[in-house]
């Protein structure tokens, strides 16, 4: 979100963009991991893993770079990304259950949080967020380098120090959810919602009649 002038965007409310055909891709694709996982291919699901992730990062860089960010898009991007770590975790659990049943309580408290901002967007807005934050761009990276040291037998401290960054990434997401009055996408940071509430609350204190004030 940005409150400052922005280019227009003719691609605002088409669905068929290159970012959007990309998320399918994705959302077609993350269920492979658990394909993978279950004929015991960890090395496959690695490189299926990092793929996958990494083509979240193009996608965004390219609703950038064409202009072609829309709010069906962010949409689309969120879920996407549901898919997709919905399957890693279930892929983890089939090769690595025993690392991640010893990490139980690390995964504990991001699993509750995500469950929280999601419920807490459909009871305020009837939708689930997609803030995409610079946090939880952040957490993005974190998640791959947690994904792939817990596969390929390394420190479990990558797992930790991700599941704390996203326990915090998700209380913003619901900090944010909780001050926005409507839904809103692509809200950089918990500062960035509150310049926007002032701003809204401030337009519509211009348009009270005088009587009123």
């Amino acid at each position: 979100m940005n409150t400052a002038t922005e280019e227009p965007n003719p691609w605002k409310d088409r669905i068929l963009t290159v970012p959007n055909v990309i998320c399918m891709v994705r959302i077609a694709g993350s269920p492979g991991l658990i394909v993978l996982a279950a004929f015991d291919m960890p090395r496959a699901f690695v490189v299926t893993f990092v793929l996958l992730s990494l083509s979240d990062w193009v996608d965004g860089k390219l609703a950038r770079w064409l202009n072609q960010r829309s709010d069906f898009g962010a949409r689309l991007d969120s879920v996407s990304d549901a898919v997709l770590y919905t399957c890693l975790l279930i892929g983890c659990l089939v090769l690595k259950g025993n690392v991640l049943q010893q990490e139980a309580w690390w995964l504990l408290p991001p699993l509750l949080t995500y469950a929280m901002s999601i419920g807490y967007g459909l009871w305020k807005y009837s939708r689930p967020p997609s803030y995409h934050t610079q946090a939880a761009k952040t957490s993005y990276w974190l998640v791959l380098a947690a994904g792939v040291s817990v596969l390929l037998d390394y420190s479990a401290w990558p797992l930790r120090i991700t599941c704390v960054a996203v326990t915090l990434t998700n209380l913003e997401a619901v900090l944010i959810t909780r001050i926005l009055p409507t839904w809103q996408a692509d809200v950089r940071t918990f500062r960035h919602a509150i310049r926007h509430h002032t701003v809204t609350r401030a337009g519509d204190s211009d348009r009270v009649p005088p009587d009123r004030r």
